[in-house]
């Protein structure tokens, strides 16, 4: 999708939600900041579920800050 269309989509759907009476427009953000809510939830357990995997294979690596430096200029 080019930055143009999407633009446009994304201004026509401001325009929608504006032209909503403002109770209903409070409705809308209330709901959409639940999903975005519920949508972090389950990223933050998909990357949970991944690392405890990552410890059960023995894939993370310990160590200082220093150790973490040096590893990166290698």
């Amino acid at each position: 999708m080019t930055d143009a269309l999407h633009t446009s989509q994304f201004q026509q759907a401001i325009e929608v939600v504006e032209a909503l009476p403002l109770e209903e427009q409070q409705l809308l953000l209330e709901i959409f900041l639940k999903r975005l809510q519920q949508q972090r939830r389950r990223q933050l357990l998909e990357e949970v579920q991944e690392i405890r995997q990552d410890v059960t294979e023995g894939t993370i690596k310990y160590g200082s800050a220093k150790d973490f430096l040096a590893e990166l200029d290698d």
